[in-house]
């Protein structure tokens, strides 16, 4: 269904979306920015196991590097979609324009891609059928892991950098005053390290239950979500004052908006979303040690927590194209636009969901992906 629905736009263009010149970032570009947060535990994992040497966690960098790869090409599908001429996509490698922050996510999109493909040739190496029939090139991905402290470097370095210029992709644009605020990109950030490890765990928890020889062992779960419990106080007292410090700026557009997010259309995704049941309700969960031992509670609380950062990034994302500025108009009267994805677009993008959670799946059955131990 999803291959279908992106063919047919590929076919006949974007003008059978809902997408228009008001809200040109709709539906995939959620996916998109959410598919990059939910893979923000490889770089942070990658790097405690090789840099800060907590060896103990190298199932979970293991993991949580598929799922980085897994979710980084998500977001390149949805980038092929929304972009219109996808023939294209090569632009901004060759063109470069470095006063754009969009330019700098293109570059560290792609970087880091090629990065988390280098950590993952060891897992895919894995594939018995690849290691039968091409001994040799097995042998050779194999090999790749005594690059993985260097790659974790660059890994870090690109994926901080793109995380956080996603949100100052955002905080910018002046023209936008909702947006246009500098804490965008710490919470970006943030939120990704509270997604990814929140996804990382759930994957981790689900498969462990399905399959109980992939489980990695109480004490590296209940280790990790404890640090999520404590990512999320981090994340929630950010969310907090970025939302609170609006409201000591009266500012044409950005009032609206706030109105919008914390009293209108999206108040419910913002209030229940977000901060009750994507934030409060796991925090408690996850810092009480006897409700995060039990495996209900916690598998809850973490599906929760990725689902928060989910409305989060809708929130964000849909909040500044509803409220257009019209400068020419007697005291700056904002223009409310309004967007729902056409079928078209929940097709494509539920194909796009569809081909990670195959891909995950594909990955724990054939290229052992998740293994308690180094075999």
């Amino acid at each position: 269904m999803g291959a279908a629905a992106g063919i047919t736009v590929f076919i006949m263009g974007l003008g059978i979306t809902n997408l228009s010149d008001l809200v040109p970032w709709g539906l995939w570009i959620t996916i998109d920015l959410s598919s990059i947060a939910l893979s923000g535990g490889a770089f942070l994992f990658c790097a405690g196991v090789y840099l800060l040497g907590l060896e103990e966690f190298k199932p979970v960098a293991r993991t949580a590097a598929y799922i980085g790869l897994i979710g980084y090409s998500m977001a390149m599908l949805c980038l092929v979609l929304d972009i219109g001429r996808p023939d294209r996509f090569y632009y901004g490698f060759i063109f470069w324009n470095t006063h754009s922050v969009l330019w700098e996510v293109t570059m560290c999109i792609g970087l880091y891609f090629m990065v988390l493909i280098s950590e993952n040739l060891s897992t895919l190496a894995n594939w018995e059928w690849l290691a039968n029939k091409f001994p040799r090139q097995a042998a050779w991905m194999r090999k790749t892991h005594d690059f993985a402290p260097y790659l974790a470097v660059a890994g870090l370095v690109l994926s901080m950098l793109h995380q956080s210029s996603l949100g100052a992709a955002y905080g910018v644009l002046i023209a936008r005053p909702i947006w246009f605020r500098p804490g965008l990109a710490a919470l970006f950030f943030v939120s990704a390290i509270v997604g990814g490890t929140a996804l990382t765990f759930l994957a981790l928890s689900i498969a462990g239950r399905i399959k109980p020889a992939l489980d990695i062992g109480q004490d590296i779960v209940l280790k990790g979500t404890r640090f999520l419990g404590w990512a999320l106080v981090v994340y929630l007292y950010l969310r907090f004052w970025d939302t609170f410090a609006m409201t000591y700026t009266p500012q044409p557009g950005r009032m609206e908006g706030l109105a919008i997010t914390t009293g209108g259309l999206l108040s419910f995704n913002f209030w229940a979303g977000e901060i009750l049941l994507g934030a409060i309700v796991p925090l408690v969960i996850l810092l009480n040690k006897r409700w995060g031992a039990h495996y209900w509670l916690r598998t809850t609380a973490l599906a929760l927590t990725a689902g928060g950062v989910i409305a989060y990034r809708w929130d964000t994302n849909l909040i500044g194209q509803l409220i257009v500025q019209q400068p020419f108009l007697p005291d700056h009267v904002p223009f409310y636009a309004s967007y729902s994805p056409s079928l078209v677009e929940i097709a494509a993008g539920a194909g796009i969901i569809a081909y990670g959670l195959l891909a995950f799946t594909l990955g724990v059955q054939y290229f052992r992906v998740i293994r308690p131990a180094e075999a």
